[in-house]
Order: C-alpha cells, then structure tokens, then sequence
C-alpha cells in the first residue's frame, strides 16, 4: 500500500474581486484535480476554500509517490525493419530515435519490433509545485494585475503562500511568494501571522484568528443570521443568490445587523429603493407579509464590533443620500403626464432604418389593438397601453436605474389616472423576461407584449437583419419564444400570420415587405420544435402538425398535444403507415380525383364497409374537429383501422376499370382527409 498525506496550498493575496471569488476558487480546484490526475498521484477527496484575501485547496489522503509505470511501444514489423542481409531499414532506425535508446536495445522477439521501459514514480512532493502554479496561470481571470518591480501577473498582489504536504513545508517560490506554513488572520480582530499546523487544521486555525475560510459556511451563516433578524423584525429578507454570494466574497468573519431608513422614503416606488440597496450598497431588504417594504435593511460587517450601533449608523448615513436620490427623481416625473414623453422618444433612435422609440410605440399602439380584439381584451386600453409603452425611457428614474422601465412606467400610469390593465401593461410588455419567467396577468398586457416582440421581429427581418448561430443582438429567439409562451399557456387563440400581415403593413417602405411573413412565421414556429423536445415530445409529431401549417400557436399546441395522446394508442403506428400507402398512392394517382364517392361503383364488400366507416366518421369528427377537440376526434378515427386493414388485405387499389380505380382514389382521399383535418400522420411512421 501506497503511503499517502494531506495535502494544502493557500495563496494569500489583496482584497479578490468579490463578484468572481467563487469562481475563481472552483476553477483553482478544478486546476489541481486535473493536475493530480494527469500525474497519476491517486487521492481521497479535496475541497477549496474561499475567502476575502485568500484561495486555498485541501486534498485529504494524496499519494506521496506516483506509481512506477511501464511504457510499450510498438515498431515496425521485424520484416520492414532489416533488409534481406540483415541491415536496419530507415524505419528500424526511426523508431529507436523515437524511442530514444540505441536500437540494440530494441526487443525483436515478436512479429514486430517492441520497445518496454520502466518508469519509476516521482515523488509528489516535487510535482506539486508545477501542478499548483499551472492552476493559478490557468484561472479564468479577465484582467491581471503586475505590482511591485514584478514580472508576474495574477488578479491581484499576492502576499503569502502556505504549501503544506503533511507536517512539511514544500519548498518552492510562486507568483513572488516563498512557500511557508504562515496564513494570516482577520485584517482588525487578528491582524498577525498565524502558523498552519497541518493541512487537515487548516481551517480551525485560522478560525481562532477570526477567519471563516470556507465560503459556503459563511453563505450559511449569513443566510441564516439574516433571516432571523428579519423574523425579529415580523420582515422577510429578500437574498438574491449572487447578491449572497457577493456579501459571502467580502467578508470573512461576518456579523449581519439590522439598520433602517426614514418612512418618508416608501412613497418611492419600492423597487428603486431596493435596486439602489441591493446593488449599490449590498443591502439585504425587508419586505412585511403582504410584500410591502419595510423601512428596515441588513447589513453584513466584517468585523465583531464592541459598538455595533456605530457600524449601524454609518450605514444609515450612507444609504440616506441613495435614496434622497431615488426620491428626487420619483418627484421630478411625476411633475410631467407620463404621455408628453414621447416628445423626447421622437429624437431617440429605435433602429436607424425603422425610425424613433416614439415611431415604435405607435405601431406597438395599433397592433396591441388589433390584437386585443381578437384574444378577448379590450382594443382601446391595449392601444393606450401601447402609446405609452416606452414614455418611462425618457423619465428620469429609468436614467438613473435602468431595471426599473416598465415597473416606473406603472407607477406613472397609476399616478396619472389611467386604468389598472393599462398601468400594469407597462411592466407586462417585457414578459415574459426570461426563460421560465412570469407572463402578463392581464388581457392587455399579454396584446401589448405579444405587439411589442412581433414589431421587433418583423422590423429586424424587413432590414435583413437576421440572427445567426451566436449573434442575436435584437434577441429575436427570446421574443419569437416570449410570443409562444403568451398564446400557448394563456390559451389565447390568436391568427399569427393576421398578426404579422397587420405588423408588415404598419411599417410601410421601411421594410421589404417580399416573403417577409413567411420567412418571420417560419422562425417563430421553428422555435417550438425546441420547446416541445424540452418537453420529451417526438419531433415526428411536431412535423405532423407542422405539416399543415396551424395559423395560430395555441391551435398549435392543441394538435401536437393529441397526436402525442393518439401515438400512445394500439392503432397508431397501422394507421400512420397506412396514411404514408395513401399519400404515396395519390401522389402517383394520374388524372383528377373525383371529390365525391358513387357507391355504385364501389364493388367489394372491403370497400363498401371502409366507405361506410368512413362517412360514420366523417360525420362524428366534424363537430370535435370544429370545436378543436382534436384529441376525442382521433380517438374516433383510430376505429377506422380494422377496415383500413381489411381494405388493403383484399383490394387493389389500380384497379384495370378506370372508374372503379378513380373512385378507389376518391375513398382514400376521403380517408386521408379526416386525419388530415388534425394533422399529418403519415409523417409519424
């Protein structure tokens, strides 16, 4: 058995940039793992750890050795390799230069020349070394840092090295710094050097110094801290991940604490404030029960304080001027109806080719309308909503804080006096914001929002802008979806090509109008065959329904959902392959197929009995069909099959008589036709 130690790297820098700290601690991890293997050098487990000033990586149980290993390398065959007197061949001598020994050392034994070599295992002690400084040149850092009169590069200055394999220090000088078995402490509680024991005391000593190195213990207990300080305060912290990862970055010894704001600052819309907290200041806010903001935040100091109440303070005198600034701003708009701003959006270019902000929201105005009328809602407030869409661009809240358009929009909206649907179709017009994100509660800002992506598709399109493999800088792909997700899940039943026929018209010359729909339906619809693969349907069954060309999205869906239900059922796959016979045979049918059959002409008794189960059929399935209940009519059809499969077991479709053979394709079109009124499934099989 292979002895084996632990092992601890910790490289101790300046102050790492917070937001890449995880990150950089991952790919450092990462780095060594990969090293170690790639040597050979077997081990338990390893873990990094994280803090402020420092990344460090942990291996429980390394070997101290690498394993000897053996080298077989395979050569010419011996024929090849001597001539008939018994000479090396050039391939003879090759191979022993490659081998890098002379050829009398060659093993010619076997059928082709063979070289074995021994290669005893190196200590790891002198690997890691090499291992640890290719991880750090290998982290993923945008931007690296030189100091002093140095050559070396890295994030930031480094200031120390701790390279423990068991009890010993490995002797070896990385980015400047002399390796050693002396950390640091907390910058203020413990501002000394501070001996590592052993690797596997790594943590507990520096944590007598007031360090927690292990990044997620510190996410833990700020997590945790600060949802009971907003439980004291009958609040609930709002803990965004990246913002708790970001606090978990800049601190190493933390100590969450409670500050809080005049009440005069709520009449701001909350979201301001909580933008400016959180991004800014790094705050953790409050809301109450109903979800209103409380005058109350949490801040998370690095430091145990002996009067915590000044750490407090300082922060309540720092936040007052954020949100003074929030204020002015709220005040400020709302001096001026939220409408007159399309006066400044008249001079802010949209796209160069497709005119001002201001000329989009009338378009986005006409089309909410349109499309309002047809999904139920009310065309007027859609058409309001749509006039005013982008006016909150040019107000002075969304200058400061851009996350906020759409939501100071509504806040306006209200302020001003328009209806409720209107002032929350301000913020719906974005939705949904991303994939899996919330959609418009309302009938208007579920028209306004569907107007404003189908104005950018057709726009971009019409100037031949379109989105290739890795550019999308319109994000045509999120809108097309964002469209798809609205229609389909809200169970609106909209025409897309009236849509987009109407969305054309309004941009007049601006666009070339030539195959444009066609070529902006074709994206749209493309982007579901993703969507229903994400959701383990065949793409069989999406080009079944594709195949006719359903004009709105929700038909669409209500299809593919069917024939996902019909392809479970026995009859299924006979039925799509006796739909593929029946494509194929009209397909090569010479001559019109008459539209009608004459059951005087129909001879066998297998046909009169398909033409029978045919027209019975015909007749139940019209009124589901009609009412789009496409999964009961093929239910329905699937009964067809026994007589499907009797027709083709004992008639012959060509037959000699010519019009016994056109009245044959007349059936089979019939037959065709009532799966056809659902979807292709010929294209199943």
């Amino acid at each position: 058995m292979m002895s084996a130690q632990d092992f601890l790297v910790e490289l101790g820098t300046e102050e790492l940039p917070p937001k890449a700290l995880k990150s950089l601690a991952e790919a450092f991890l990462a780095g060594v793992e990969k090293g170690l293997k790639a040597a050979g050098l077997g081990y338990a487990s390893a873990r990094y750890y994280a803090a402020p000033r420092r990344l460090a990586v942990q291996v429980e149980a390394l070997a101290t050795q690498q394993p000897d290993r053996s080298v077989n390398l395979d050569g010419p065959p011996v024929q090849a390799a001597f001539d008939k007197d018994g000479q090396p061949t050039q391939a003879a001598l090759g191979f022993a230069r490659k081998c890098g020994v002379a050829l009398e050392l060659i093993d010619r034994s076997g059928p082709k020349l063979k070289f074995v070599q021994s290669i005893p295992g190196q200590p790891a002690a002198g690997l890691l070394p090499g291992i640890v400084e290719t991880s750090l040149n290998e982290l993923p850092i945008p931007k690296r840092m030189r100091w002093a009169a140095r050559r070396e590069e890295f994030v930031r200055p480094t200031q120390w090295l701790v390279m423990l394999f068991g009890s010993e220090v490995i002797d070896c000088t990385i980015l400047t710094q002399q390796a050693g078995r002396t950390s640091r402490g907390h910058r203020f509680h413990a501002n000394h050097d501070v001996r590592i024991s052993t690797p596997a005391n790594y943590a507990e000593d520096l944590r007598s110094a007031y360090v927690i190195a292990d990044f997620a213990e510190r996410r833990a207990l700020i997590d945790a801290r600060v949802a009971e300080l907003a439980a004291e305060q009958h609040g609930k912290a709002i803990v965004p991940p990246a913002l708790l990862d970001e606090v978990t970055a800049l601190v190493e010894w933390p100590v969450p604490l409670v500050c809080s704001f005049e009440e005069r600052f709520l009449e701001v819309p909350q979201e301001a404030l909580i933008t400016t907290m959180q991004d800014n200041q790094k705050y953790f806010c409050l809301l109450d029960a109903n979800g209103k903001l409380l005058p109350r935040f949490i801040t998370v100091a690095n430091i145990e304080s002996k009067d915590p109440a000044q750490i407090v303070s300082g922060n309540e005198k720092v936040v007052r001027p954020r949100l003074t600034d929030a204020e002015f701003f709220f005040k400020q708009d709302k001096r001026q109806p939220l409408e007159q701003r399309n006066q400044r959006l008249a001079n802010v270019v949209f796209q160069a080719q497709l005119g001002s902000v201001f000329n989009k929201a009338e378009r986005v105005s006409a089309l909410a309308g349109f499309i309002a009328a047809r999904i139920g809602g009310d065309a007027e407030r859609a058409a309001r909503a749509g006039i005013l869409s982008k006016c909150d661009l040019a107000s002075e809240m969304v200058g400061e804080f851009p996350e906020m358009q759409g939501i100071a929009g509504y806040y306006y909206a209200k302020h001003d006096g328009e209806a409720e649907d209107v002032a929350l179709a301000l913020n719906e017009q974005y939705m949904p914001r991303g994939a899996g994100a919330e959609l418009p509660s309302t009938l208007t800002g579920a028209a306004v929002a569907v107007a404003d992506k189908l104005d950018t598709l057709v726009g971009i399109f019409g100037i031949g802008m379109l989105p290739t493999g890795s550019k999308d800088p319109y994000a045509l792909r999120r809108a097309a979806l964002g469209v798809l997700r609205i229609l389909i899940e809200k169970q609106l039943d909209l025409d897309l090509v009236q849509a987009v026929a109407f969305a054309i018209e309004q941009y007049g010359d601006k666009v070339k109008a030539d195959g444009l729909a066609a070529q902006v339906l074709d994206f749209v619809f493309d982007r579901l065959r993703a969507r229903y693969e994400d959701e383990g349907v065949d793409v069989a069954v999406y080009q079944a329904v594709r195949a006719l060309a359903p004009s709105a999205p929700l038909d669409f869906d209500q299809r593919v959902q069917a024939v996902q239900a019909f392809r479970q059922l026995a009859e299924a796959a006979t039925l799509a392959a006796a739909n593929k016979r029946v494509s194929n045979i009209l397909a090569k049918a010479e001559g019109e197929v008459p539209a009608l059959v004459s059951s005087s002409l129909l001879v066998e008794p297998a046909e009169q009995a398909l033409a029978t189960a045919v027209a019975a059929a015909a007749e139940a399935v019209a009124p589901l069909a009609a009412a789009r209940n496409y999964r009961a009519a093929l239910e329905r059809l699937a009964s067809l099959r026994t007589p499907v499969d009797a027709f083709f077991d004992s008639v012959l479709v060509n037959a000699d008589d010519a019009a016994v053979r056109a009245n044959r394709y007349a059936l089979l079109a019939q037959l065709r036709g009532l799966f056809l009124g659902v979807a292709d499934i010929s294209l199943l099989g």
